[in-house]
């Protein structure tokens, strides 16, 4: 699951950067924490400024800065939160736009930027529990259960449709998760 999620935080930063390279170019990361930038003075948003100020000096005192690698040093609680209210207005409302299939809103159920904020932190505290070695295929009390990592990899294989990514392709050779998941369950 861990090199699943992997491959999904690559998908999901490479369509926001596109997004918001069109809208504020070619830069924007490091644009935005820079003075004037829209992370630069709204301390709503201190947090995600401090984490790619950090990353920004860091490549900045290595003498190997680039926009590529400023991206790659973003964890992924920081494309979570382009999602977050204030992130997204900050960003002109515009980064739904990386996902053309998702469904229209109705008035029962919402697909805005607060749902894919949800979904996206359901996949983020996946990935926490796996890097924290934490259990993922076990129940409370202590029994076998796959049902967390079978509604995980779910809403990654939504979300990767809903940006018109083919995750089974993109994922091939790496995906055994209902095999794996078959195995666990028949113990």
């Amino acid at each position: 699951m861990f090199a699943l999620v992997g491959c999904f935080e690559v998908a999901l930063r490479n369509a926001i950067d596109r997004c918001l390279q069109i809208r504020f170019g070619s830069d924007w990361l490091r644009d935005f924490i820079l003075p004037g930038g829209i992370f630069h003075s709204d301390h709503r948003v201190e947090k995600t400024r401090k984490i790619v100020q950090k990353a920004y000096n860091e490549l900045i005192r290595k003498g190997i800065y680039n926009h590529s690698k400023l991206l790659a040093a973003m964890e992924f609680g920081v494309w979570k939160y382009m999602f977050s209210n204030v992130q997204y207005s900050l960003t002109g409302f515009s980064l739904l736009s990386i996902f053309p299939n998702k469904p229209h809103s109705t008035r029962q159920q919402r697909y805005d930027n607060t749902y894919i904020f949800v979904e996206l932190n359901y996949i983020n505290n996946l990935r926490n529990r796996i890097a924290h070695h934490e259990p993922i295929c076990f129940g409370t009390p202590v029994c076998i259960d796959t049902s967390y990592v079978q509604n995980r990899y779910s809403r990654i294989m939504t979300l990767f449709n809903w940006m018109g990514v083919d995750g089974q392709s993109l994922m091939f050779g790496l995906d055994r998760v209902d095999d794996i998941c078959l195995k666990i369950n028949s113990l």
